[in-house]
């Protein structure tokens, strides 16, 4: 870096491209801003960024789409924001870009700003290891650094000549060690004692569709044979509550013991006795968090057909996968029946030996990802600047 770029005001352009990148960069941009004081951050995010000192240039909404016909739908958009973004930065010629996962978005743009010189830094790698394996020769034209959050994505890289560094995982940063049963259900006013199971259909309005009808017919059949169970329901905005609310209308016999939240995720896999959760980001929560699970996903018979060979791994869900084994039932597409996961629930929830098995796995996983992921995702970045610590 030059003697004149470095006496300018130090410059980091960042993208993230929905939520769960907005938590993740809004703890990124707080660590880089403990060190150097007077970095300024400009692109794209969301609320919790802007909070963290984000100059935003365009909506981290417009981003936030998915699925092939959603990504159609919203292409030319989508695709005049990275062009007008890439043609601000080459101007602007931040110390370093970040981009937070968003991969259909940022890698394209990583690689232009590299090409160029600006060093790039990828927070959070694509799934490489579990489909698309082809991508990583892209990842290379477009990165500087590859920061990983799971451990066994560093050798991947490091064989293809890709330079990374494992930060582990923000999420075992900021789960307790020892969740709080009993605080929790007294926060969300339920019982001390009595089975209470979280139901988590997914975040997204496509998934919720798509999952509801199934999981309020397997708490009713669960409710036939556990009376007593309590059933909590966290979604994450009012359109997802109302598809949950016409699946729950259409089943009203007998009526279930449910009570549906906005929000509040943790609060209820906390409460909670087991967890049947839609396959994603939130099957870890579930771990680090210590709760027993069953892990669920469907799809259209078309999405299906074409996904289901592609895998390289013989798991779904990251709790098995960063187990390497299957601990939690996995029940997906035509194993995913009303019967089948209420079965796989009561067994869970009915075998200590399996709960204390759970409980020694899950806390090494949390053990092996709580790394201070946001400092060290800091430090990479300020080191590729020419800021880093001496």
């Amino acid at each position: 870096m030059s003697t004149a770029r470095a006496a300018q005001t130090p410059v980091i352009g960042v993208v993230a491209g929905e939520p769960s990148g907005d938590l993740l960069g809004a703890a990124v941009l707080s660590a880089l801003r403990a060190r150097v004081p007077a970095l300024r951050f400009i692109g794209i995010g969301g609320p919790r960024m802007q909070a963290s000192g984000l100059q935003p240039l365009f909506p981290m909404e417009k981003l936030a789409v998915r699925g092939y016909v959603e990504v159609l739908r919203h292409y030319r958009e989508i695709t005049s924001i990275r062009r007008r973004l890439r043609r601000f930065l080459l101007d602007q010629r931040p110390d370093v870009f970040l981009g937070i996962d968003a991969p259909d978005f940022n890698l394209g743009l990583e690689a232009s700003l590299k090409a160029r010189g600006i060093p790039t830094v990828h927070y959070v790698s694509p799934s490489i290891w579990a489909w698309r394996g082809e991508r990583i020769h892209k990842i290379r034209r477009a990165v500087s650094r590859m920061l990983t959050v799971f451990p066994f994505e560093a050798p991947l890289y490091e064989k293809a000549g890709v330079p990374v560094s494992y930060v582990g995982h923000p999420l075992a940063d900021m789960l307790p060690d020892q969740p709080d049963r009993a605080a929790a259900r007294e926060q969300l006013r339920l019982p001390r004692s009595g089975t209470v199971i979280a139901l988590l259909p997914g975040s997204r309005v496509s998934e919720v569709e798509q999952m509801a009808g199934l999981f309020v017919r397997t708490a009713a059949e669960i409710a036939g044979r556990m009376a007593e169970a309590v059933f909590l329901v966290p979604l994450v905005n009012r359109e997802t509550r109302t598809i949950f609310e016409q699946a729950l209308y259409r089943h009203t016999d007998p009526p279930l013991r449910m009570h549906l939240l906005f929000g509040h995720a943790h609060e209820a896999m906390t409460a909670a006795d087991a967890v049947l959760v839609a396959s994603g980001t939130a099957t870890l929560e579930a771990a680090l968090l210590k709760r027993p699970m069953v892990i669920t996903y469907t799809m259209s018979r078309l999405a299906w057909w074409v996904l289901k060979d592609k895998g390289y791994l013989p798991y779904y869900g990251l709790p098995n996968i960063l187990a390497g084994q299957f601990v939690v039932p996995e029940l997906l597409q035509h194993d995913a029946t009303p019967e089948n996961l209420a079965q796989a629930l009561t067994n869970t929830l009915t075998d200590t030996t399996v709960l204390a098995q759970l409980e020694r796995i899950f806390s090494a996983i949390h053990h092996q990802l709580r790394r201070g992921s946001a400092e060290r995702a800091a430090d990479a970045v300020l080191e590729l600047a020419g800021r880093g610590r001496p």
